[in-house]
């Protein structure tokens, strides 16, 4: 992976090559970001940078033994460790390590759900486990083998549990040349004993026209299916990616068909639209309810005066000019709260029918009853 191939994030890019290029090179670091960010990507692009053997001013050279070896995942001074779901006890990264390259391969801006699938998960809580983290200890207390560096990239630090305590004192005095690069998503959810030995690389999301530019020139995507996709990703490619592997929909007009039955408050209709809803699958039906916290947003800026930071095309501008007129900045905020519950009872396998006919009902309370209720409701799984 050289930092060419990674969507956006210049500044993050420049920041770690002049670390290299200026020595300042820390042997901890913590690659902060949301999911989707590249986080992921740019930990291994600075891994084969700084074991290229043509390191150029700007990027490895991607052609010297050590940059074809990375671009397999397979040079043996690189090492990963991840979140798994074990079903022995003496279970390590390792026994995964075939499905992690190719979920790495197939994806490098990967989910923990999208990660899951490449594994017999089944009801199993991911985590790292002090087998790991043991393993993690004998393999970076030998000497780099090919390289100036040994390098492990621990994906996902927060699913180390207190088993974590373990690798403390490797971490404050690994070997020489010995480098952690811990890519996480959640600072607060991450060992505040590891997270004091690291040197925080903060990665934003990415940025709306870099989402679109790739879908366009790499994806081969229309010009309005990739606007779509990146307004609906929010800065995330796990998102974006996700989107192109399920039918493609118009969410747009779907989305203002049911507003305009709820707030019509026909019951009938709002049943027969929630049996459609139930058939779309998961994955669509979280891309449905994204873009609809997505334009709910949009029109809540509206409501308060701040059209210049609306993101909208511009029939898309027009309908929500039109909404606003039925509804308060009360009631996008109370709509957009029942929306992320749904999106989020969605992810873990609510039965549909039931889900999307509650927040049918609740829409319906808010735009026709005018009344905001207090509290949420649990839905039942499949």
């Amino acid at each position: 992976m050289r930092f060419s191939e990674i969507v956006g994030q210049h500044a993050v890019k420049q920041r770690l090559i002049n670390s290299v290029n200026e020595n300042r090179v820390s042997h901890a670091q913590l690659f902060l970001g949301p999911e989707g960010s590249g986080s992921l990507a740019l930990a291994v692009a600075y891994a084969q940078y700084l074991s290229c053997e043509d390191r150029q001013a700007d990027d490895s050279c991607g052609v010297c033994a050590s940059c074809r070896k990375y671009q397999k995942l397979m040079h043996p001074d690189l090492h990963f460790s991840y979140p798994f779901f074990a079903k022995h006890k003496d279970d390590t990264a390792i026994t995964f390590i075939e499905q992690w390259r190719e979920a790495i391969e197939a994806n490098i801006y990967l989910s923990l759900d999208a990660w899951r699938g490449y594994l017999d998960a089944e009801n199993k809580q991911a985590n790292i486990n002090i087998a790991e983290c043991h393993q993690i200890i004998k393999k970076l207390s030998l000497k780099p083998f090919e390289s100036e560096y040994k390098i492990l990239i621990l994906w996902l630090p927060e699913y180390l549990d207190k088993e974590g305590n373990a690798l403390l004192k490797i971490i404050e005095e690994p070997q020489p040349n010995t480098l952690f690069l811990l890519v996480a998503q959640n600072q607060d959810q991450i060992l505040n004993t590891i997270l004091s030995r690291t040197q925080l690389v903060k990665i934003p999301p990415l940025e709306y026209n870099d989402i679109k530019a790739y879908l366009l020139n790499e994806r081969g995507q229309p010009e309005a299916t990739a606007a779509e996709m990146a307004y609906l990703s929010n800065g995330n490619m796990a998102e974006a990616l996700s989107m192109l592997q399920h039918d493609a929909s118009n969410y747009h007009s779907q989305f203002i068909q049911w507003l305009r039955m709820c707030y019509s408050n026909k019951g009938i209709e709002v049943v027969a639209f929630v049996e459609q809803l139930a058939k779309l699958g998961r994955e669509n039906q979280k891309n449905f309810l994204r873009y609809g916290i997505n334009f709910i947003r949009e029109c809540c800026l509206l409501l308060a005066g701040a059209p210049n930071l609306v993101h909208l095309p511009a029939s898309e501008f027009d309908t929500a000019q039109k909404m606003i007129k039925v509804m308060s900045i009360e009631a996008t905020e109370a709509i957009s709260s029942e929306l992320e519950t749904a999106h989020y009872h969605v992810e873990r396998n609510a039965n549909p029918k039931i889900l999307f006919l509650d927040v049918s009902l609740q829409i319906i309370t808010i735009l026709h009853y005018k009344t905001i209720r207090q509290g949420r409701t649990q839905y039942i799984p499949k």
